[in-house]
């Protein structure tokens, strides 16, 4: 059964714009259950779904006699003399799909619903062909609210911390992946992960790069998830692993444009007062860095927050411009702030937050005119610090 995910609500206000949708996220988060979902709700029989990891539908597809595509999906039950709709799932698997969607888009009425696992190369992709004929959206792994949708579990009323806590944990263990929240026994969901990051090096890695050493690449992986919440230097991230800066760089370019990591920059205050600092670095899934490496709780919930933060951005329309609606701030002094979002408000993640931390963070936000204040808390906190709250409530 379908479960609603979030994204939902923004897809649907563009369900009656002639631009395609192209959604992309990372493998495993739930794009081809999403759009089977909008293919099933379309009133329709003037549709079709197609799974472009078919060799039969990328050799279709490949050819650069786009009317023969064309016969194709009529010889399939398309109707061109009205509007009909096209869902192919997985397109990064056809290098040359966006020129015949544009082709199709052109000279047909049709609605075309596409997805994808990689926003680097769909959007390089995209660029010329699909340009002004796109709406370009990302999937990311389910937030808490999503994930007791799952969970199928209501929140009570009077439901304590200790309840949430322990939801929340689970949550925090093994991350947001649907297949991986569903799955009943830990050792399931250990197994799933696994497969996710298999898939990910076999599947992901050799259809959308050339890089000769996956091993390098794994390798990198483990030494970033010691890093979670860092500011990893690239020569030293290069001399570990005995490859050029070069390298280096283009394996977390290539990370972060499958979702797999997720930079984190700081804000611009003070010159005066703030140090100039390299980005941070952190996993797109809790669950997913918990398999790579055996990181200490405390990196493991500023990770989450992390996650929670930006995709309640996502969700909220708000991350057009990363650099100005989430990151850190450092003074020389050493005092930090773990996460400012839109200007506004700053956050501080503890595992045992209480009032000295809430004290802390005031005065350093108060350098940027922030008055706004939340200390995120794993532990439970003193029930009178009003600006102590837990993850779950983010």
């Amino acid at each position: 059964m379908f479960q609603k995910r979030k994204i939902l609500d923004i897809l649907a206000r563009h369900a009656d714009a002639q631009e395609a949708i192209v959604v992309t996220g990372f493998r495993r988060v739930g794009k081809t259950e999403l759009l089977k979902h909008i293919y099933e709700g379309v009133a329709t029989k003037n549709k079709i779904f197609l799974d472009m990891e078919s060799p039969v539908n990328q050799r279709v597809f490949a050819d650069d006699n786009y009317d023969n595509i064309k016969a194709y999906l009529g010889r399939l039950g398309i109707d061109y003399s009205r509007r009909a709709y096209v869902f192919l799932d997985e397109i990064q698997n056809v290098r040359n799909l966006p020129s015949a969607v544009k082709y199709l888009y052109d000279h047909n009425n049709i609605k075309f619903y596409l997805t994808g696992s990689s926003s680097f190369y769909l959007k390089n992709w995209f660029s010329e062909s699909l340009a002004g004929r796109k709406f370009l959206f990302e999937l990311y792994p389910l937030d808490f609210a999503e994930f007791l949708w799952f969970k199928e579990t209501q929140v009570r009323p009077d439901a304590g911390y200790e309840w949430l806590s322990a939801l929340y944990e689970e949550y925090l263990t093994y991350g947001g992946f649907p297949g991986v929240v569903l799955a009943q026994s830990a050792e399931e969901k250990l197994l799933r992960l696994d497969d996710i990051l298999g898939s990910y090096f076999k599947l992901d890695v050799q259809a959308l790069a050339n890089f000769r050493d996956n091993q390098n690449l794994k390798d990198l992986l483990f030494l970033l998830s010691s890093r979670v919440g860092s500011k990893p230097e690239i020569g030293k991230l290069a001399e570990s692993l005995g490859v050029s800066r070069q390298t280096v760089s283009g394996y977390l370019d290539f990370f972060e444009q499958t979702y797999l990591i997720h930079y984190l920059r700081p804000i611009s205050g003070s010159r005066d007062v703030q140090v100039k600092h390299l980005p941070k670095i952190y996993f797109g899934d809790t669950g997913i860095l918990n398999r790579v490496a055996q990181v200490s709780r405390g990196q493991l919930f500023e990770n989450k927050v992390f996650n929670q933060l930006f995709i309640r951005l996502v969700y909220g329309g708000k991350l057009g411009n990363m650099k100005e609606n989430i990151g850190y701030y450092q003074l020389k002094s050493g005092a930090e702030i773990d996460f400012i979002v839109e200007g506004r408000t700053a956050y501080e993640v503890k595992t045992a937050g209480g009032g000295f931390d809430v004290q802390k963070l005031e005065r350093t936000a108060l350098k940027l005119g922030i008055t706004n204040c939340r200390v995120v808390s794993l532990d439970k906190a003193d029930k009178k610090l009003k600006k102590v709250i837990y993850g779950f409530q983010i």
